[in-house]
C-alpha cells in the first residue's frame, strides 16, 4: 500500500506542524497580553507631558515653536512607518503598507518629494523593494521596544522638520481595538495641530499650577514638545506591538484548525483507500477459490 504510506507520511507532517502552530498560537496569546500592559502603560506619560505642555504653551502665548509652524504648501512629506519585525501575523502589515503606497503614490502625483523613517523590519524591506528613500530606520526592537531605541530614527526626521525640509510628517501604524480587530492608521505628527494641545475642563485645573523652570519658557516648551512626539511614536509601537501579537495569535489558531480539518480528511481518505484494498484483496481471493 504505498498510497496509504505516503497518506501516513502527510498525516504526520500536518500533525507536527499542528504542533508548531499550536505552540505559536499559546506564545503569542501570552505576550499579547503583556503587550497590552505596556501600551496602556504608555497613554498616562504622553499625556502628562501633553498637559503640562499646554500649560506653560497657555502661560505663554506669544511663543510658537518650530513643530507647530504654518505651512501654506507642503512640498516635501515624511512618513514614519512602525511595522513588525517578524511575519506570521496575517494581513497586518499588509494591509498598512497597502494604505502607505496609496498615499505615497497620491504624494508622489502631487509633486512632493518624500522622506520615510522605518520602525521594524518588514517595513524596512518593503521600502528597499520600493525604492523609497530611507532617511533613518530602526530593526530589532523586540517584544519590549524602549524609548532609547527610538530616538535617533525619529529625530533625524523632527530635525529635517524644523529645518525646512519637510513641511508635514505622517505617522503609519497599526492601531489595537481588540483581539480580533486591528486598523491601520496614517495621522498627522506635524506640524502639531492646536488640538493636540487641547485641554478638559477638569484638565485645565489639574494642571492650572504656576512652574518654576531654567533656562526660559521656549527652551522648556520646545524639549516638552519633543518628549511629547517621541512619546506619540513610541504609543504608536506600542499599538502596533499588540496588535502584532492579537494578529500573530488569531493567524496561528485558523492554522492550527486548518491543520485539524486536513488530518481528518485525510485519514478519512486513507481510511477508503485501506478499505478498498482490502476489498480488492478479498475479492481476489474469493476469486482464486472459485476458479479451483
Amino acid at each position: 500500500m504505498a498510497v496509504g504510506k505516503e497518506i501516513r507520511g502527510k498525516i504526520k507532517s500536518i500533525e507536527n506542524t499542528r504542533k508548531i502552530t499550536k505552540a505559536m498560537e499559546m506564545v503569542a496569546a501570552s505576550k499579547m497580553r503583556r503587550a497590552q500592559e505596556r501600551m496602556r502603560a504608555a497613554r498616562p506619560y504622553s499625556d502628562k507631558v501633553r498637559n503640562i505642555t499646554a500649560n506653560l504653551a497657555r502661560a505663554n502665548p506669544e511663543y510658537r515653536s518650530a513643530y507647530m509652524r504654518p505651512v501654506d504648501e507642503v512640498r516635501s512629506v515624511g512618513f514614519i512607518v512602525v511595522t513588525t519585525d517578524k511575519g506570521l501575523c496575517g494581513g497586518l502589515n499588509t494591509n498598512l503598507l497597502r494604505a502607505v503606497s496609496l498615499r505615497m503614490r497620491d504624494a508622489q502625483a502631487a509633486g512632493q518629494s518624500l522622506q520615510v523613517t522605518t520602525l521594524g523590519g518588514k517595513g524596512q524591506s518593503f521600502m528597499t523593494r520600493a525604492g523609497a528613500r530611507i532617511i533613518s530606520q530602526a530593526v530589532q526592537l523586540g517584544d519590549a521596544p524602549q524609548l532609547e531605541m527610538l530616538i535617533g530614527p525619529v529625530k533625524v526626521m523632527l530635525d529635517a522638520f524644523v529645518a525646512g525640509k519637510l513641511d508635514a510628517v505622517y505617522l503609519c501604524y497599526t492601531r489595537f481595538i481588540n483581539t480580533m480587530k486591528q486598523e491601520s492608521v496614517i495621522e498627522p505628527l506635524l506640524p502639531l495641530s492646536a488640538d493636540r494641545l487641547e485641554q478638559t475642563e477638569a484638565e485645565r485645573q489639574s494642571h492650572s499650577w504656576d512652574y518654576m523652570y531654567e533656562p526660559n519658557a521656549p527652551t522648556v516648551i520646545e524639549e516638552l514638545l519633543t518628549r511629547y512626539i517621541e512619546a506619540l511614536v513610541l504609543q504608536a509601537v506600542a499599538e502596533n506591538m499588540a496588535s502584532e501579537q492579537s494578529a500573530r495569535m488569531v493567524a496561528m489558531k485558523a492554522a492550527s484548525d486548518n491543520a485539524g480539518n486536513l488530518i481528518e480528511e485525510l485519514k478519512l481518505i486513507y481510511n477508503k483507500t485501506r478499505q478498498a484494498a482490502i476489498t480488492k484483496e478479498l475479492s481476489e481471493i474469493v476469486g482464486g477459490a472459485a476458479a479451483v
